[in-house]
C-alpha cells in the first residue's frame, strides 16, 4: 500500500463515522475544554496594572 493510498483510506474511515478528528477526537475535545477555561478566567489585577503601564508608556517612546 502506498502513502498516498494508506491517506485516502484513512479520510474516509473518517468521513463515514462522521468525526472529522478520528482517533485524536478525544485529544481535540480536551484541548477545546481547556482552550475554553484559560479564555473564560479573569485577568489577575497585577496583571491588567502591568498592562495598563505598558500601553501608557509605548506612546512616550514612539515620541522619542
Amino acid at each position: 500500500m502506498t502513502k498516498d493510498t494508506m491517506a485516502g483510506a484513512a479520510k474516509r474511515r473518517r468521513a463515514a463515522s462522521g468525526d472529522p478528528l478520528g482517533p485524536n477526537s478525544e485529544i481535540g475535545r480536551k484541548l477545546k475544554q481547556y482552550y475554553d477555561e484559560l479564555v473564560s478566567d479573569n485577568v489577575p489585577d497585577r496583571f491588567a496594572q502591568l498592562l495598563s503601564q505598558l500601553e501608557r508608556a509605548q506612546p512616550a517612546r514612539k515620541k522619542d
